[in-house]
């Protein structure tokens, strides 16, 4: 079989190689599972008695509908029953089953895909309308194959896999994290989308923007993810197998040279400090996140606490949840943003049209003002947290002055309500916002005699400066951290800060390269705030450079024409500062 080269963007780092599992966007989504031999005749026999079980279900369902509204409405199941006693259908899954020797589950939603597709290519109006009859029918016979929370769920894999698909939104990778997924790949997003900031947080390479990816790779080819060069190569040939396993070992040889500085101070040859944090997804990267020595947490993203539900969550699930991260990380600060929806993240549970909230609509601490009620729920438990470790709140998306005192007036009358029930929390707990707008950089020197701290959100910042959707692969090749119109607007949100003696942050994907981080560094950012597994490399470029170096670079920088010009020249300074932080990027030719 020939080896297949597809070209994206490279997402996060690392090399995985595997067998690929197609993640679709239909309702039923079924990871392979392998069976032995003698498992055969058990799985071919719980398909059956599954088909057994999901007739007599319609069956009742018919029975009973007939009695209340009449016979004529029971017929609609008559299109179910017909597709139960499809022997084409459940001979090609026994022939499956037993060729493939892959379970009873995995193989009937592949068959079911197979017709689904079939139906909705038919031309017949009639026929083509039998699509939400076989889906419906699937959906049946897979919730009595095997538990119906599993549908969606990876967490019982038994082997290892890369993923594959068309997008990921951030409720699918937030239902990822398993140590049996080891990569991404996907057709559209870019170097700052939501697939690429969960893989960097799970600690797994990904490619994104490959356009077709879905229609080269089938399930079960072997692919090989080359997170460092935005590669995916299909069926690769025992020549390409060993340079790769070879390059694996380098990676982990370079990063393990960084353990030792774990427990060493954040600071530069001449004794300038700041600090390290970790940008916070799910709790269960809390290990992770000590493990590499973060001085606290820069940003908890609270939205994936809301994913993958069918209701909002109350005020004592966030409570535990909050608590829990403050107590795990203290006594190091935990910065918890409130509910950052819109964009490319949703939640089903309000039942709201996505097209109600993009990149430039109802989203953030819009979209929180707007339902107060959602807000306070979650203010309320932030504060009750805040008595349990050492905790700040930021707020999302602040375009100016009335966006704040519109959220601080919620909060105060969240901290009253709380006094008059008598229950603890931090009264001084600092408040800070997130500068991702230019309308927030351009009036931070008003922002910042209101709030406790600043964070810059590079991530958006950079796409609303630029007008680059950042999970666009079209406009991927457009989105510059290092343009001169993005440094300045960062230089006047530090400059602001520290008038107002306020501390600055940075918690985009912009800080974890180090090409980038020296120019941060020199802007004189003081906290930098990162995927867990990019703190010791960055730590270690700041314990090798001199402060003062880092200056003159930033003020050169700065007077420079174009993005491009930035990073070359910060790459030049960098590989004479500090060489061995360009090992890895030289090990990518």
């Amino acid at each position: 079989m020939e080896e297949i080269v597809l070209k994206g963007i490279a997402a996060a780092p690392g090399i995985a190689s595997g067998s690929s599992f197609i993640l679709d966007k239909q309702d039923f989504v079924v990871a392979p599972r392998v069976i032995m031999e003698t498992e055969i005749p058990i799985e071919i026999a719980r398909f059956e008695e599954a088909l057994i079980k999901t007739k007599e279900e319609i069956l009742e369902i018919q029975k009973n509908i007939s009695k209340d509204l009449g016979g004529q409405h029971a017929q609609i199941f008559d299109a179910h029953l017909l597709v139960l006693e499809d022997r084409s259908l459940t001979d090609e899954v026994i022939k499956r089953i037993r060729d493939e020797k892959l379970s009873a589950e995995y193989i009937f939603s592949e068959v079911l895909k197979k017709y689904v597709k079939i139906f909705s290519n038919i031309e017949d109006e009639y026929l083509k309308e039998r699509v939400s009859d076989v889906s419906d029918i699937g959906r049946r016979v897979l919730k009595n194959l095997m538990d119906e929370s599993k549908l969606h769920d990876f967490d019982n894999l038994t082997e290892e896999l890369i993923i594959i698909s068309h997008d990921l939104s951030p409720s699918d990778t937030a239902s990822m994290y398993n140590q049996n997924i080891i990569a991404f790949a996907t057709d559209v997003g870019g170097k700052t989308s939501h697939t690429a900031i969960m893989a960097k947080s799970l600690g797994v390479p990904a490619v994104v923007g490959l356009k077709d990816a879905t229609l080269k790779i089938r399930n079960q080819d072997f692919v090989i993810i080359d997170g460092r060069k935005g590669l995916v190569l299909i069926n690769p040939t025992k020549e390409t197998k060993a340079i790769y396993k070879d390059a694996q070992f380098r990676i982990v040889e370079f990063q393990d040279q960084f353990k030792e500085i774990k427990d060493l101070p954040c600071e530069t040859s001449d004794g300038h400090k700041v600090k390290i944090l970790a940008n916070l997804e799910l709790p269960e990267e809390i290990p992770t996140i000590i493990k590499h020595g973060a001085n606290g947490i820069g940003l908890y993203r609270t939205e994936y606490f809301y994913m993958n539900r069918v209701d909002l969550p109350s005020e004592e699930e966030q409570f535990k949840a909050y608590k829990q991260v403050a107590e795990q990380i203290a006594p190091n600060p935990v910065t918890i943003r409130s509910l950052d929806l819109g964009g490319d993240k949703f939640i089903s549970s309000l039942q709201i049209p996505r097209d109600m909230y993009p990149f430039l609509g109802w989203r953030a601490i819009r979209f929180c003002l707007a339902r107060p009620d959602i807000f306070k729920t979650q203010l309320r438990a932030v504060l009750r947290a805040s008595a349990f470790g050492k905790v700040r709140l930021m707020y999302p998306m602040i375009t100016g002055l009335g966006d704040l005192r519109a959220a601080n007036d919620i909060l105060k009358e969240v901290k009253q309500n709380l006094k008059d029930e008598n229950i603890t929390f931090d009264e001084k707990m600092p408040v800070g916002i997130m500068i991702e707008v230019p309308s927030a950089a351009m009036t931070a020197d008003l922002l910042a005699k209101e709030v406790d701290f600043f964070s810059i959100g590079t991530n958006d910042l950079i796409q609303y400066t630029l007008a680059v959707d950042r999970v666009n692969i079209k406009t991927a090749d457009l989105y510059e951290p290092g343009h001169p119109g993005v440094l300045r607007l960062i230089k006047r949100t530090i400059d602001a800060a520290h008038a107002e003696k306020i501390s600055v942050g940075l918690c985009g994907e912009m800080c974890s390269e180090p090409v980038l981080a020296l120019i941060l560094l020199g802007l004189e950012l003081d906290d930098f705030s990162m995927s867990p597994l990019s703190i010791l490399q960055i730590k270690q470029m700041i314990r090798s450079v001199n402060f003062k170096d880092a200056k003159k670079l930033a003020t050169e920088a700065l007077s420079l024409s174009t993005g491009q010009e930035v990073e070359n020249f910060s790459r030049m300074k960098l590989n004479e500062l500090a060489p061995a932080f360009l090992n890895e990027e030289n090990s990518k030719e």
